[in-house]
């Protein structure tokens, strides 16, 4: 019935902003998958990984991103099937409004979002932006807004990040000062410390299948 009393130019015109809308939507994709998913705790680990072996090239930035891309995906593919069974695949055969699709899309993500993050943070942006407390539980995500959910699960992840980078270190650090110390001792003062315990670390990290041990401990912690 709306469609009959809109004119031509009028429809020209709906649409044109439906373009708009979706061409925006599609240049804001990157800045969403990193905001919004598990890449930003597995790139600062994987980086902070990176920069305690002291292995300044290996392996490359481009295998890092990508490997910290493929895991996001992993990890994230239940969500993004929800996603596509109850919001995309329903609009697509018009059995949904576009204000459905969006709730129904965002759901799911707004609801990993919240079980990573801390009730801190989200406590935080919540008094921020001067909305009252929760009282009833009962349907937490109808009552968090989107730009209080995200701002607070960003800074959420990039502190599990750090944290992660800081456990991390500490096997290296203790290879460093043990270097030091023995090269100190021996009065090889000339001999930078990073030259000798570089092998050791490498070993070490052979030795207890860093990699699978590493890997397995960052997907535990999205549990």
């Amino acid at each position: 019935m709306v469609e009959t009393l809109l004119t031509p130019d009028m429809m020209e015109y709906t649409t044109s902003l439906q373009l708009i809308f979706f061409l925006t939507l599609l240049a804001l994709l990157p800045t969403m998958l990193l905001m919004t998913t598990a890449f930003t705790r597995l790139i600062i680990s994987l980086y902070f990984l990176k920069s305690a072996m002291g292995t300044q090239q290996m392996p490359p930035n481009q295998i890092v991103i990508g490997l910290a891309l493929f895991l996001t995906l992993f990890i994230m593919s239940p969500i993004f099937t929800q996603i596509n069974q109850e919001a995309i695949i329903p609009y697509q055969n018009n059995e949904i409004t576009q204000q459905q699709f969006v709730d129904l899309g965002t759901r799911p993500l707004k609801e990993f979002m919240v079980r990573q993050t801390r009730d801190e943070d989200i406590k935080l942006f919540m008094d921020l932006s001067g909305l009252p407390l929760i009282e009833d539980e009962t349907d937490i995500l109808s009552q968090l807004p989107l730009y209080v959910v995200v701002p607070a699960f960003i800074i959420n992840e990039i502190r599990a990040g750090f944290v992660i980078g800081f456990l991390i270190y500490l096997p290296f650090i203790v290879i460093d000062m043990v270097v030091a110390s023995t090269l100190m001792a021996m009065g090889m003062m000339m001999l930078p410390p990073a030259m000798i315990s570089l092998p050791f670390k490498i070993l070490l990290f052979i030795i207890v299948d860093g990699w699978h041990l590493i890997i397995g401990e960052l997907l535990e912690t999205f549990r």
